[in-house]
């Protein structure tokens, strides 16, 4: 019997029958960020409110503090590279971090104003950095400093690797949030959590065209939930789009279908996909770090073209 709800005959190929959720840690507040560094074998996320960084290693299953303090960091991903990226509330800005282990600020301002506070990022093939910039890192004290905001609006955007220069590619989000490219890098997705500020505000997935030229169009909506939250979120290498929801973690067909559903025991925030075959699903929730594994692989960017 399966951990996943099956809605949809195609999940019954996406899920393993005998493959059981793995409860791989606790002692969190609010766990976040989650990315998979290959080369070491090992899994990085975000504890928010702890203001700190976990590292599980997948060869022991030994957990252990990567960075802290972490400026209140919440998403990270991994360049093609294998450079950690990572979005940080108190700074409110996004970095990353070298080989060395020094620690590079990559964005902090735009238009001459700081951010609000870097939420989630994700690397596109052509080295392009592309980030979400909600309120809740500045809305308290709890996950960052209590600030007002500089922009007045919250936005996701696209740090160009070449100049530097950062553009705000998605402006008619309310609280923009997790973020995935489908794998041929044609479609943006979005989270939009702006129901913790606007009452009535769709709890909903948009999907953007990735034009030629990095502009977005053709925003749609692409899933709604019911309750909660969709927050973070992957594709695999078919174009299915797994994500947070609330109190689960779902998965969804390119084309919308709702195709299954794993209940989880805590409100998740995050998934990513990773292991030596990318074919176990890590989820981070409330104050626990989870996993399955699952019957397909998550997508990967192409390698940088060099200039």
């Amino acid at each position: 019997m399966s951990e996943f709800e099956i809605r949809d005959p195609r999940m019954g190929g996406l899920v393993l029958a005998y493959a059981q959720l793995d409860h791989l840690w606790t002692g969190g507040r609010w766990l976040e960020g989650p990315a998979y560094l290959a080369a070491g074998r090992y899994l990085v996320f975000s504890d928010i409110p702890n203001d700190r960084m976990m590292r599980y290693d997948e060869t022991n299953g030994m957990v252990s503090v990567f960075r802290g303090p972490s400026d209140n960091s919440n998403g990270n991903t991994v360049d093609q590279e294998g450079r950690l990226v990572t979005c940080e509330h108190r700074t409110r800005r996004v970095t990353r971090t070298e080989p060395d282990g020094s620690v590079v600020s990559l964005a902090s301002h735009y238009e001459g104003r700081r951010l609000n506070s870097p939420n989630d990022v994700v690397v596109k093939s052509d080295g392009s950095l592309w980030f979400s910039d909600p309120t809740y890192g500045i809305d308290t004290d709890y996950e960052g400093d209590a600030a007002p905001s500089e922009l007045g609006r919250q936005c996701v955007y696209r740090l160009d690797p070449r100049t530097g220069a950062l553009a705000a590619v998605a402006t008619d989000r309310v609280q923009p949030n997790g973020l995935a490219f489908s794998p041929d890098e044609t479609t943006l997705y979005v989270s939009d959590t702006g129901a913790s500020h606007v009452a009535d505000h769709p709890r909903s997935l948009t999907a953007y065209d990735v034009l030629p030229d990095d502009s977005l169009a053709n925003p749609r909506t692409f899933a709604v939930l019911e309750e909660g939250f969709f927050d973070g979120l992957r594709c695999d290498v078919f174009g299915n789009v797994w994500t947070s929801a609330f109190r689960s973690a779902r998965c969804y067909a390119p084309d919308g279908t709702h195709l299954g559903t794993l209940p989880m025991p805590e409100r998740v925030s995050n998934l990513c996909f990773g292991g030596r075959k990318r074919n176990r699903l890590f989820i981070t929730a409330h104050t626990s770090l989870y996993a399955i594994y699952v019957n397909t692989r998550g997508a990967i960017r192409p390698p940088a073209r060099r200039p």
